[in-house]
């Protein structure tokens, strides 16, 4: 497999405080010592790009020393906090802007899709705008119009596409970038977090339409989000960034791990939460899935709640409960232990009570867990929302695809043929 873009040493500084490089004095400084062949002044000079800290330095590295290699047609997750230096990557490699140290070797065209309304020009129609991107693209107007019916499709813009694109909104331009970056086929696809923008709907249809460009088409997609549940989902491999260095490369659900319990110090279980006061003092999600990242829960996996709890006296017909809630609002499942265990007569004060759930079959999104206890039909405590975890896509039923992630559930069906007399 060829390499679609390689970053060697790639550094990139900014004067803080200024709009531009330097001053007149610097610019000048720098040509004297261009010219006479020796290096750059004020490339030592500069502090780590840490956003908490303080300025102790006129100039800041918001990219230092980067090496990375990206095959052709892989699709590369890059994750890390606001302020690691994403962006200016992206805008490197889109050749927005050129680095201070170091050499970038990209092989094809690029289309880039860095903000709202990337490459959409607000006073030409939509019309006007992808003959105009496909021409910038190098491609004939022939080619473009073969294209054209599809992109208006994908980006849902029939009634408009001779509307200037001033008019639309926010999401509807970035549909339409997004249509016009990934139907005019650009060797390499960059994309920022600009697909949060759009609804549901467009998101699943547009990390569909990366799968199919990359897997089927061949080409190289790099892919920026915070959604980690997209970018386990259409990335086999990331890139962790943090205070513009690359801190690891590879797996991505191995890096989304380092990422996430390093920013959040926390352990190895998927997500707890904890109290001095109520009678609930902590749960845990705990699951049995492999290399599973904090706070994700995979398909099929088994997944455990495990509630611990203290009272003054010990507790008489206790009832435990947990409602599973989807983020829109919509209740999945209320489970609670006089359903599946029948009446308890008693607890001791204090202790642990576990409710496992075998074969998680939720549909892979973002869940919230909800948490009650009673004695003697006398509610003690209510936690809403108490925490909140991802689940993820896998080969649910061992064919070798992965389920469509429609609907809520996926049942354990089975089916059955036989021939006709």
């Amino acid at each position: 497999m060829s390499v679609a873009i390689k970053l060697e040493n790639i550094s990139k500084q900014y004067r803080l405080g200024q709009v531009g490089t330097g001053t007149i004095s610097h610019d000048l400084n720098r040509w004297w010592h261009r010219v006479r062949g020796k290096e750059d002044p004020y490339s030592q000079v500069g502090q780590e790009n840490r956003r908490d800290q303080a300025a102790e330095s006129e100039y800041v590295w918001a990219l230092k020393d980067i090496n990375l290699e990206v095959e052709q047609g892989e699709v590369l997750g890059i994750i890390g906090a606001n302020g690691a230096g994403k962006s200016t990557l992206l805008k490197l490699i889109s050749r927005i802007t050129s680095p201070t140290t170091g050499a970038i070797k990209a092989k094809g065209r690029i289309a880039s899709l860095l903000e709202v309304g990337t490459g959409m020009h607000p006073e030409m129609t939509a019309r006007e705008n992808i003959y105009l991107n496909g021409s910038l693209l190098g491609m004939r107007r022939h080619e473009i119009t073969k294209k054209f019916d599809d992109i208006v499709d994908f980006a849902g813009c029939r009634m408009y596409v001779d509307t200037p694109v001033k008019r639309y909104s926010s999401g509807m331009r970035v549909r339409l970038a997004f249509a016009v970056a990934a139907f005019l086929e650009p060797e390499i696809l960059i994309v920022d977090e600009v697909l949060a923008v759009g609804d549901a709907e467009f998101q699943k249809r547009a990390i569909g339409k990366m799968k199919e460009v990359s897997q089927g088409g061949g080409r190289t997609v790099l892919f920026v989000s915070h959604n980690m549940d997209s970018i386990v989902q259409l990335c086999p491999r990331s890139a962790l960034l943090r205070n513009g260095t690359i801190e690891n490369v590879g797996d991505s659900e191995a890096t989304i791990t380092a990422y996430i319990d390093a920013t959040f110090d926390i352990t190895n279980e998927s997500h707890s939460y904890d109290s001095t006061t109520g009678i609930i003092r902590s749960i845990r999600l705990r699951s049995n899935g492999y290399n599973t990242p904090t706070g994700f829960v995979r398909l099929g996996d088994d997944a455990t709640v495990e509630i611990s709890y203290t009272h003054f006296e010990p507790l008489s017909r206790p009832t435990f409960g947990v409602v599973l809630m989807a983020t829109n609002g919509t209740r999945v499942s209320f489970l609670q232990t006089a359903f599946q265990k029948g009446p308890i007569e008693h607890l001791p004060r204090s202790g642990t009570v576990s409710c496992t759930i075998s074969s998680l079959p939720l549909v892979p999104g973002a869940y919230s867990l909800t948490i009650g206890c009673s004695s003697n039909n006398i509610q003690l405590d209510h936690i809403h929302k108490a925490l909140s975890f991802t689940v993820t896509n896998t080969d649910y039923y061992a064919t070798g695809y992965l389920p469509k992630e429609d609907g809520i559930v996926h049942l354990d069906a089975h089916w059955s043929f036989r021939t006709s007399p």
